[in-house]
């Protein structure tokens, strides 16, 4: 009906369901009412945005008995998508909810490896159950993690989690390997952590590590015991005279004036353009510009690598 009624109008389907009434007009609604929420929002808050007010972390929390652990799981790859947000703004200095779901979308589909292709195989510890390889590799083995904070406020979940460690460790035939990460961004935000109890459980005869040992931890911003603790140059701090790689604040010129419109600007990957707007102050700025090849695009002033041209 909803084509009939688009084709017949010579309109979008999303033109047409508002006319339908019903069930149909309350998400029209609701998406107007997101889109409305999220226009000046960074690309990273566009999403936590979406998923607390569309309803389905609410839908997912409120999960009971047998449905609760697949909920959980829907949860974390929720929250996991403010993360490769957060990550897309560093990576491409691109601000743009568009082009993350390009990106996200060409990720998913034909960068995926074949069955009969040479490559590594991502998958879950349960969805594991049963098959073998010559060599695997468990990661992100960090309390909180694996085993998962959950497991500590249900009755049996500590022993459940040692469970799903011992068939992880069993799917190996050749060779293990298990890392851990000293920092992590998570929902988003960088945090420290430290190494799974279950490290402490294997035989240390059958172990042998590849990088330093694990040791005592020493204080709070050494979380594994590296003498070397986080570097925060990847993620500068709000009111930051360096940028990164020490880099000019994005948000000012050489001169020190902030960007304005009108202004001539080169970047190393789109070239050289004019800025055709700004918004947002701190961290939060971005400006749009109109370049001569790649078009308009917004960038995020505190990744982006603008210089005055």
């Amino acid at each position: 009906q909803l084509q009939d009624a688009a084709r017949q109008n010579n309109t979008t389907l999303f033109d047409a369901a508002a006319r339908v009434g019903g069930k149909v007009t309350a998400f029209v609604g609701l998406i107007e009412a997101l889109r409305s929420a999220t226009v000046d929002l960074p690309l990273p808050e566009i999403i936590e945005h979406v998923l607390h007010h569309s309803g389905l972390i609410a839908h997912y929390q409120s999960e009971t008995g047998a449905k609760r652990r697949e909920a959980q799981e829907r949860l974390e790859n929720l929250n996991e998508l403010v993360t490769a947000a957060t990550l897309f703004v560093h990576e491409n200095e691109e601000d743009n909810l568009t082009a993350f779901l390009s990106h996200a979308s060409l990720e998913a589909g034909e960068h995926q490896a074949g069955d009969q292709d040479d490559a590594l195989h991502l998958m879950t510890v349960h969805s594991a159950k049963g098959l073998e390889f010559h060599t695997v590799f468990i990661t992100g083995l960090e309390e909180g993690l694996f085993p998962h904070q959950n497991s500590q406020n249900v009755d049996g979940g500590l022993d459940e989690e040692r469970r799903l460690m011992y068939v992880a460790l069993t799917r190996a035939r050749r060779r293990l390997y298990l890392s851990f990460a000293q920092s992590r961004m998570l929902h988003g935000k960088v945090s420290y952590g430290m190494a799974s109890s279950f490290l402490r459980e294997l035989p240390e005869a059958l172990l042998r590590w590849l990088s330093p040992r694990v040791l005592p931890r020493s204080n709070p911003f050494t979380a594994f015991g590296y003498s070397a603790p986080f570097s925060p140059s990847l993620y500068p701090a709000q009111g930051d005279k360096s940028g990164i790689g020490g880099r000019e604040r994005a948000g000012e010129g050489k001169s020190g004036s902030p960007w304005r419109i009108g202004q001539r600007v080169f970047h190393q990957k789109f070239g050289e353009g004019t800025i055709i707007g700004v918004e947002g102050a701190g961290a939060d700025a971005r400006v749009q510009v109109n370049f001569k090849h790649a078009g308009s695009k917004w960038l995020a002033l505190a990744y982006a690598k603008l210089t005055a041209a």
